[in-house]
């Protein structure tokens, strides 16, 4: 009687929490898809957090009361056998399929195989430095970052419950620890991303962080609590048979309504996410699980559609290979035919992993849709190819470059650059003041790293010029730059910002700081920057720059423009193999965009030469005048 009690205990399944998983994928699906459109589904990921927060404190208090204690060997051989072949195959199988595109994509993978396997891809893209939504060159395996958090969670939740369940008698007092400690660390957690927030420049660091993004699961940990799975209370029973199926549809309803809010409006890039979106998207899905799991009681004969049940059984696997895939078939195709690709390749390996493979390495037949799936007559085939993938994927990480094309040009610019600055500083030495401010004729140009791609042309057309260039560099660096050169009195007469495509919120305030703090005497030419996958964003920021430093020429007659953006659009050809934003696929290419770059920047210098300079007169109190006088030069 107690064995079957316990295989019952076991194989309960809630219906509706299908429902719920379709849900979280559909909306992560659309956002790394359509993310213009879609930009708030990465909630789909917290969805997935609170739903797993809830299913494991649910069959860890269920197992206490069948048994008296947790089992954690059981627990771990469990979650190894689901959660580790289809990661495994994802892996043999997308590292070779990269090689079909340029090679920036397989730099370095054997590192990130190693943080995927390890699951600390979250820390390994804190390390990093990289935004989750604008890298130039997206890192495979960036998905998995969801994957080594919510390990993270099994890893010390499930020794904090069973610490917990060595100091208690009843149930009930295990229920009131679990709440307790469960309702605590979400609200610490929390907390911690509600006040970092204010204080981080890129919330990619606090969005991949374990502990501040940790709290979806505990909320759904203290959920367990009260709604649970086989350990209820009579308390439970009566509130279930007692409330109006017309409520619980109305709060179901108003929960997937919130979803759909956030996934058309929330932002990555917005503080308010971090204050209050991805809990309002917790607590939202915490009511869809507290009504799915009282319609369970309440319809036992409602089945739910077959068709989620199979989505909401491959929902993980399809996760797992979609973005790979989704990479490597952007590079290939238009986003359309990609996102169909995808989706295809996605299902088909997702449904041969859970429905095949993985009962084959538990010594069992899979079924789907009534029909019976072995790999037990063809177990040496299986073998072989594996061992064959295996041997492909460790060759790729062992001769892989330990950074791409990209990375090694920009290194050697990077150094060419810093000799010829070496050589530059003692020419400007013995430079005199040339100009009515006693400033150094010339041209100082600071920019970033489709700058420092473009710098063997700019060297070759103007050798004088004093190039200081970076990779990441964004527009308030610049300003950094600017007044170390004004303090250094290494500032030439006409200055060239060239940043912009390395987004910040507040790229406005920080071009105004650089007009504002330039010193009388010099001309600056702003560059309008490019990125090519701005139509893909919901808020394009570089595109706003652009639009914002057409203004500011407008507004002050010592500004010229040197378009990039205008240029960038008119030579589609320069993009061709690239990641739309460094021009160049090839060598040819690159040569071509940056002599267009080069030429971008000597239009506007020589559309400076006609301008007056800046010339803010003082007035008597000691502030600048709003207005740009110009003097003879």
């Amino acid at each position: 009687m107690k064995e079957r009690l316990n295989r019952g205990f076991i194989s309960m399944k809630i219906r509706w929490f299908a429902f719920i998983r379709t849900t979280g994928l559909v909306w992560v699906l659309l956002y790394h898809f359509f993310v213009k459109y879609f930009p708030g589904g990465f909630v789909g990921v917290d969805l997935f957090f609170t739903l797993s927060g809830y299913l494991m404190t649910a069959n860890l208090i269920d197992q206490y009361v069948r048994n008296e204690t947790i089992d954690i060997k059981s627990f771990f051989k469990k979650r190894f056998y689901r959660i580790f072949p289809p990661l495994v195959l994802m892996i043999l199988v997308a590292t070779p399929l990269a090689l079909l595109i340029r090679n920036d994509f397989i730099a370095n993978i054997g590192q990130q195989i190693t943080t995927t396997l390890g699951f600390v891809t979250n820390y390994f893209e804190i390390l990093s430095g990289g935004s989750y939504e604008n890298l130039f060159t997206p890192h495979l395996f960036v998905h998995t970052w969801t994957l080594a958090v919510e390990i993270h969670f099994y890893i010390a939740w499930i020794f904090a419950v069973h610490f917990m369940t060595k100091k208690v008698e009843k149930v009930g007092q295990l229920k009131g620890f679990i709440f307790l400690s469960s309702s605590l660390i979400a609200l610490l957690s929390f907390l911690s991303m509600f006040i970092s927030s204010f204080f981080v420049d890129e919330f990619s660091r606090i969005y991949f962080s374990s502990w501040t993004h940790i709290f979806p699961f505990f909320i759904g940990a203290a959920l367990a609590t009260l709604f649970g799975i086989q350990a209820t209370t009579p308390a439970f029973k009566r509130f279930s048979s007692s409330v109006p199926l017309k409520k619980l549809g109305i709060a179901g309803a108003g929960s997937l309504f919130i979803m759909v809010i956030l996934l058309f409006f929330l932002k990555f890039t917005s503080i308010w996410t971090y204050l209050f979106g991805f809990l309002l998207s917790s607590l939202a899905t915490a009511v869809l699980i507290v009504v799915a799991r009282i319609l369970h009681e309440r319809l036992p004969d409602r089945k739910e559609p077959a068709v989620l049940g199979f989505i909401s059984n491959v929902s993980y696997s399809v996760y797992l290979f979609h973005w790979p895939f989704y990479i490597v078939f952007n590079q290939l195709f238009g986003n359309l035919v990609a996102v169909v690709l995808t989706l295809i390749f996605a299902l088909i390996f997702a449904t041969f992993s859970f429905y095949v493979l993985e009962p084959y390495l538990l010594g069992k037949d899979g079924k789907l849709f009534g029909t019976t799936l072995s790999l037990k007559p063809y177990g040496k085939w299986v073998a072989a190819t594996g061992l064959i993938l295996a041997l492909i994927t460790s060759g790729i990480a062992l001769f892989a470059p330990k950074i791409g094309a990209f990375e090694t040009d920009l290194l050697i610019k990077g150094l060419n650059q810093a000799d010829t600055q070496m050589h530059q500083t003692k020419t400007f030495a013995e430079k005199g003041k040339a100009s009515a401010f006693e400033i150094s004729e010339g041209v100082t140009i600071i920019g970033d790293s489709v700058t420092l791609r473009a710098t063997p042309q700019l060297q070759a057309a103007m050798p004088e010029a004093i190039i200081d260039a970076q990779g990441s560099r964004n527009t308030l660096q610049a300003y950094d730059i600017m007044m170390t050169s004004i303090q250094n009195s290494t500032l030439m007469k006409d200055v060239v910002i060239a940043t912009g495509v390395n987004a910040i919120p507040n790229y406005e305030e920080a071009l105004n700081k650089i007009i504002e703090d330039l010193p009388n005497g010099h001309h600056l030419i702003l560059m309008t920057p490019y990125d090519g996958n701005a139509p893909y964003y919901d808020d394009p920021v570089s595109e706003k720059h652009a639009q914002y430093v057409y203004s500011l020429a407008k507004q002050y007659d010592f500004i010229a423009v040197a378009d990039w953006n205008k240029v960038s659009k008119a030579n589609p050809q320069i993009w061709e193999g690239s990641d739309y934003i460094h021009f160049g696929g090839n060598n040819d290419t690159t040569i071509q965009g940056g002599t267009l770059y080069t030429q971008a920047i000597q239009d506007a210098l020589a559309m400076a030469k006609d301008m007056p300079v800046k010339n803010v007169v003082k007035s008597d109190a000691a502030t600048p005048t709003t207005e740009a006088t110009t003097i003879l030069e």
